[in-house]
């Protein structure tokens, strides 16, 4: 209908409605009058008038009644009032009703073709498996979209069944692995997190990695060798991206390489990690400034704290005072390098060291948690004259602690069956231990989660510089 057509059609039907209510007043007054001239000069007119006021109050008594009794009636349950409140649903694993079901979180990434509608046809398939989309993020590529899901599905749904319907509704290079309450967090305050975490600790940097990626290795490259030598190339000032790494310029010198294997990283994933990284380069070291005074059975106060490159003098001054036999059962090598891991153990980028020093700030002991790949390793060096007073036991529950609360499955220390303090140490953590021993070096892993763990067999053992002695 044009405008034209809808104005003249307005203007007709303007002028209809006035003339039928004055065709309507004119019956009802000639109703009224007939009526009238019949009562008034008929031989029952009173008694009509009377009838008709009975039967007038009768109909308005009952119209009244009807009115009340219908008012105060609850409403059907077929047609729900205009302004009620839709009914409370059930959806499966909210366990709010008694149909309820077991569900499970999955996280799923998979390779969809840049055309409309695929994404809907891969919807529509998880749908009729009922599985909920909880969060969707969608990194574009030149061949295509890859989609990150979020997922709730049925807990008797097989992960081969739901990885073989994303294949069959056009997903590809599809992956899935478990997810828990923590990914139900979006994505952007994901990143704020992980950027305040980053910014308060320098040792935060690469968990904040592992848990943006996922499963992935990290593998820092110092500028030079113990000897001097370079190790890691030149790399740009924006970084490189591979299909499996990404490399970029380590704030503290060298390299940082991070590598993926089962998974291609996205160039949306380079741009966060570099993100990261640039505000850990800007701020530089950052070690928290918290400390703790422990009162040992003695009654000797010790002050435990985080420690740093700013301790470098005060630890190789604590090595000076150490024996040879100390220092031999700490570093597993030859005791004349062991103050040239120093800078290594110390920096935040490999992981975490807690020092104890005595009420006048002389440093009598040192712990290390370091990042090794995809697992954790500890260490303690703790001086001669201040063995078995239960301080190695206090630093090492506090490097324990800290693994668990990073989300680390499993800490392990190598050293060697003579060193019984090492190995009480361990023991005393309450945790469920494996022991492996070859040729008089001990590793003793433990699980902050309180399951047990088989490791494969170490026939090498990792030095502070990332090389290998059998």
């Amino acid at each position: 209908m044009t405008e034209a057509t809808s104005a003249r059609s307005s203007r007709r039907h303007s002028w209809r409605r006035p003339v039928v209510e004055l065709a309507a007043l004119f019956t009802a007054v000639a109703v009224a009058d007939a009526a009238a001239n019949t009562v008034a000069h008929g031989p029952s007119g009173p008694v009509l008038l009377c009838a008709a006021a009975v039967a007038l109050l009768a109909t308005t008594g009952f119209h009244v009644w009807w009115a009340r009794r219908h008012g105060h009636a609850p409403p059907p349950t077929d047609a729900p009032a205009p302004d009620a409140a839709p009914p409370a649903t059930t959806t499966p694993g909210t366990g709010t009703g008694t149909e309820t079901r077991q569900t499970a979180l999955w996280r799923m990434r998979t390779t969809v073709r840049d055309e409309p509608g695929s994404l809907a046809a891969l919807c529509t398939a998880l749908a009729a498996l009922e599985v909920d989309i909880l969060s969707l993020q969608t990194h574009p590529l030149s061949e295509g979209t890859v989609d990150e899901f979020l997922l709730r599905a049925p807990a008797g749904l097989a992960p081969a069944e739901l990885t073989r319907t994303v294949a069959d509704a056009g997903g590809a290079h599809s992956w899935l692995e478990r997810a828990d309450a923590h990914d139900l967090v979006d994505a952007p305050t994901r990143m704020l997190g992980l950027a305040t975490r980053t910014a308060l600790d320098s040792a935060e940097l690469p968990l904040a990695l592992r848990q943006l990626l996922g499963r992935c290795t990290l593998h820092s490259v110092p500028a030079r060798s113990l000897t001097g030598q370079p190790l890691a190339d030149e790399v740009p000032a924006e970084g490189v991206l591979a299909e499996h790494t990404m490399t970029f310029r380590d704030p503290s010198g060298g390299s940082l390489t991070i590598e993926r294997p089962h998974l291609p990283f996205t160039p949306t994933e380079f741009a966060r990690v570099r993100a990261l990284v640039e505000l850990d380069t800007r701020l530089g070291q950052r070690v928290p400034p918290r400390r703790e005074v422990l009162t040992l059975p003695e009654g000797n106060a010790i002050t435990v704290r985080r420690a740093g490159t700013d301790d470098l003098a005060a630890a190789r001054a604590m090595h000076e005072r150490c024996s040879e036999r100390t220092l031999a059962q700490r570093y597993h090598g030859p005791v004349g390098d062991a103050d040239r891991y120093l800078g290594h153990l110390l920096s935040p980028r490999f992981g975490r060291t807690l020092a104890a020093e005595t009420a006048s700030g002389r440093l009598v002991a040192l712990g290390h948690l370091l990042w090794d790949g995809d697992e954790t390793e500890v260490a303690l060096l703790v001086e001669d004259a201040w063995q078995q007073r239960g301080i190695g036991a206090e630093l090492l529950r506090r490097l324990v602690a800290m693994a668990a609360e990073t989300g680390c499955e499993s800490v392990y220390a190598i050293t060697q069956a003579s060193n019984t303090g090492m190995v009480t140490a361990m023991r005393g953590l309450g945790l469920p231990l494996d022991y492996q021993i070859e040729e008089g070096t001990l590793v003793i892993t433990a699980r902050p989660s309180g399951v047990p763990a088989h490791r494969e067999d170490r026939t090498a053992l990792r030095l502070p510089d990332g090389s290998r002695r059998g």
